[in-house]
């Protein structure tokens, strides 16, 4: 669905590569660290972020993440064989294989989501109210 553009477009792409360059600076290195930290491919990750809310359907996180089913059976295996998430079989259809953290699983993926949500120092560094307003604008987007 096309967004109807509201700005100037050469302004609108100064923007966004400047958001680009501090995520590529910053958020990236931060994640890859946490990522090598735990032993997780950027998917496993999602995957197991993905699963914090409630167990879901092989092909419903499969989707989530945009990637083929045969790519979430691998990523499913890999956190299967660390012991962070389990298969079961789906009350109505049990055909339908969902994905459900384990105890050690919803342990690291909490864990994730905590440092994962620790701004990087400029970010925590801004005023209060640069810091609504940048939230106002990253949720109305």
């Amino acid at each position: 669905m096309a967004v109807p553009v509201k700005s100037d477009p050469k302004l609108a792409s100064e923007a966004w590569t400047v958001m680009l360059d501090f995520f590529f600076a910053k958020a990236r290195p931060r994640m890859l660290e946490l990522w090598r930290e735990f032993d997780l491919m950027p998917p496993q990750q999602m995957a197991l972020g993905l699963l914090l809310d409630a167990p879901r359907p092989m092909g419903e996180l499969a989707q989530q993440m945009h990637c083929d089913n045969s790519n979430i059976t691998g990523i499913v295996d890999r956190l299967t064989e660390r012991g962070l998430v389990e298969r079961l079989a789906a009350a109505g259809d049990r055909r339908v294989k969902l994905v459900a953290l384990t105890g050690p699983g919803r342990k690291l993926a909490e864990e994730l989501a905590r440092r994962r949500a620790l701004p990087p120092d400029e970010i925590a560094a801004l005023s209060e109210s640069d810091l609504r307003r940048l939230h106002r604008i990253f949720s109305s987007i």
